[in-house]
């Protein structure tokens, strides 16, 4: 390549170049750089400081960063030489570094692209768990953004959904403590957190005591089908609850259903007596026992629960306005895409689903997440339930007629979700139809679902009563 002509180019050939270096950079993990001492200084006044200090890192030619890995400082040459990353350059394996290495030398543009591509990128989609827990090993300062974020994005992902051994005991404390009493979104109901955070301690206790734990708190949907366990001598349960701890005061038992505390939590032996009687006292005394069974706002009243998940759709499908919107591109068939937050247990959920531009044979209804394919139609699983813009009703690839077409843009179908009777219904265009006669047994965790091909673009919203 011939030089002069791009100066990014020119001096993308000095990052970690012997050659040209006069000042060796020793890593936490040992491994040695190498730079410039004056493009260093020029560009960070941290590292101005510490080589033009006139102490002996100015005469030396090795200067020591203990608590930086050499993953992270390779993104901050990247930087300093360039003004710039590329987005490919960050990975689940060195983002965490490279953000501390930003924060340590104070390039605050630099920590503000990393969070940006973590935000934008497949990192936050794939990895927010493990990210979480990272982060979480040597945590910033309490309001950092890039923390904040990775908070958000794992707290709309149901707990049960996180497989043990992806988010930490720290992680997971970072989560509880940075929503706990807060009004933000979230998508876990309290007796599940309790149960996560319980099975997640015993795993790093013993295997044995995990699987007694798994044994011992079944899940709320199996608590509704009356799954039952007989109580099982726990040897480790004082471990178990020294360990459980630092978790349990960011935990809010109110939000627990009594008989659940008296039947499953109490003859753990595991929490506090003065826990479970502090929440009997708030039951006795309290004039408002109707706390939602999950922390931050009802997923029913809170308008943002409703936006798609990056995580949970299609390959080919598009989401913009911040959630809201999806939309299939040229070349794209059939696919799925459903929300973030799940909805469980008892109550009824309603959404309007906006068809914004139609395509053939658009699809809306509710999927339940187990082997649930996005990359399909989901009329065609025994797992997603849809109404067609045929006006037909689909599962497991058997449909029924149920109402007229409905093939214009603009389109309004709203989705009524009865969890207390486990049936759907629909209203199309201000249109109330029946409840779908052979959906009578619906799963009790489900979330909302689209299936769309090109050139579809979807909205959802919260829906908006009369």
């Amino acid at each position: 390549m011939t030089r002069g002509y791009s100066l990014e180019q020119d001096l993308r050939l000095l990052i970690n170049n012997p050659k040209y270096s006069d000042v060796e950079i020793l890593c936490e993990d040992e491994k040695k750089l190498y730079g410039c001492r004056a493009i260093l200084a020029a560009r960070s006044e941290v590292f101005d400081r510490l080589l033009y200090n006139g102490m002996k890192e100015t005469y030396e030619n090795q200067i020591s960063f203990p608590k930086i890995n050499s993953a992270g400082m390779e993104i901050i040459l990247e930087y300093i030489y360039t003004g710039s990353v590329k987005e490919e350059y960050l990975t689940k394996n060195n983002i965490i570094e490279a953000f501390y290495a930003a924060d340590y030398f104070q390039l605050s543009d630099l920590q503000e692209f990393i969070t940006k591509s973590v935000k934008n990128t497949n990192l936050a989609k794939n990895y927010s768990p493990e990210l979480l827990s990272k982060i979480s090993e040597n945590p910033l300062t309490e309001d950092n953004i890039f923390l904040n974020l990775l908070v958000e994005t794992v707290a709309v992902i149901p707990l049960n959904d996180i497989e043990f051994g992806r988010l930490s005991i720290a992680g997971l404390k970072n989560l509880l403590s940075n929503t706990h009493e807060k009004e933000v979104p979230f998508a876990t109901p309290e007796y599940e957190v309790f149960r996560y955070s319980t099975i997640l301690v015993a795993k790093q206790v013993s295997n044995d005591v995990y699987k007694i734990f798994i044994e011992q708190l079944p899940t709320l949907g199996q608590l509704d089908n009356s799954v039952r366990t007989e109580n099982k001598s726990i040897t480790d349960n004082q471990k178990i609850s020294e360990e459980l701890m630092p978790l349990i005061k960011f935990i809010d038992f109110r939000r627990i259903k009594a008989q659940i505390i008296v039947d499953i939590i109490e003859p753990l032996g595991i929490i506090p007596i003065e826990t479970t009687l502090s929440v009997y006292r708030y039951m006795a005394l309290s004039n408002n026992l109707n706390l939602s069974n999950t922390r931050g706002k009802p997923i029913n009243q809170f308008g943002p629960g409703y936006v798609w998940d990056e995580t949970a759709c299609g390959s080919k499908l598009i989401i913009e306005d911040n959630g809201k919107i999806v939309h299939a591109p040229n070349g794209c068939g059939h696919q799925n895409i459903r929300t973030k937050i799940a909805l469980e247990n008892k109550g009824i959920f309603e959404w309007d689903m906006i068809i914004e531009k139609t395509c053939d044979y658009a699809w809306v209804g509710v999927c339940a997440p187990e082997d649930f394919n996005y990359e399909i139609w989901a009329g065609d699983q025994s797992t997603g339930w849809v109404l067609g813009s045929g006006g037909y009703c689909y599962n497991s690839n058997k449909g029924i007629m149920y109402c007229s077409s409905f093939k214009g843009d603009g389109t309004i179908v709203t989705v009524h979700l009865d969890m207390n009777k486990r049936t759907c219904a629909f209203t199309v265009n201000g249109t109330k139809y029946q409840e779908v006669s052979a959906w009578n047994n619906l799963p009790s965790k489900l979330y909302p679902v689209v299936s769309l091909k090109n050139p579809g673009r979807f909205r959802i919203e919260p829906h908006q009563k009369n």
